[in-house]
């Protein structure tokens, strides 16, 4: 049982810490026209905690409730994916400076989201559940994302 919990646990630090230090808030990102509703700067290290938190909490759920190994193959798959699509978000806004190319990948982001919210669901609906605050959250990241391409494009 131990090991599903370190192993989860393991990811969400892993992509937390690389996701911040793929988020240097330099005078590139001060510079951006951001919209009226951009949380302050402060809000989205707690709020990743939080979020990848209970994903961690939900895979070893899920993991947990699986009967059997095609179903933990799935959930190892939904959530493998989703990490991918996580990790690559902060590199592509912040260190090539292109929220465009960011704004793509935020789409493939979100679906990752939505495929774990719907794989889970017939294996734990509490792991699913514990995923939707990940996906209002990169909604409205999505959306933040939209509106600062919207107001300080083109990119080059």
């Amino acid at each position: 049982m131990w090991m599903p919990i370190a192993v989860a646990a393991g990811v969400a630090v892993f992509l937390g810490a690389f996701g911040g230090l793929m988020t240097p808030i330099g005078d590139w990102y001060r510079t951006l026209r951001k919209p009226s509703l951009q949380p302050p700067n402060w809000l989205f290290g707690p709020a990743w905690t939080l979020i990848l938190g209970l994903a961690a909490w939900s895979a070893v759920t899920a993991w947990t409730a699986a009967v059997d190994d095609v179903a933990r193959t799935q959930v190892v798959i939904l959530f493998a994916v989703n990490a991918v699509f996580h990790a690559a978000w902060s590199p592509l806004f912040f260190r090539a400076r292109r929220p465009d190319w960011a704004l793509v990948e935020v789409v493939f982001l979100w679906g990752s989201l939505v495929a774990l919210v719907v794989g889970l669901w017939p294996i734990s609906q509490k792991a699913s559940l514990l995923i939707l605050p990940y996906l209002a959250w990169v909604s409205f990241a999505a959306w933040l994302n939209w509106a600062i391409v919207r107001l300080n494009r083109p990119f080059a």
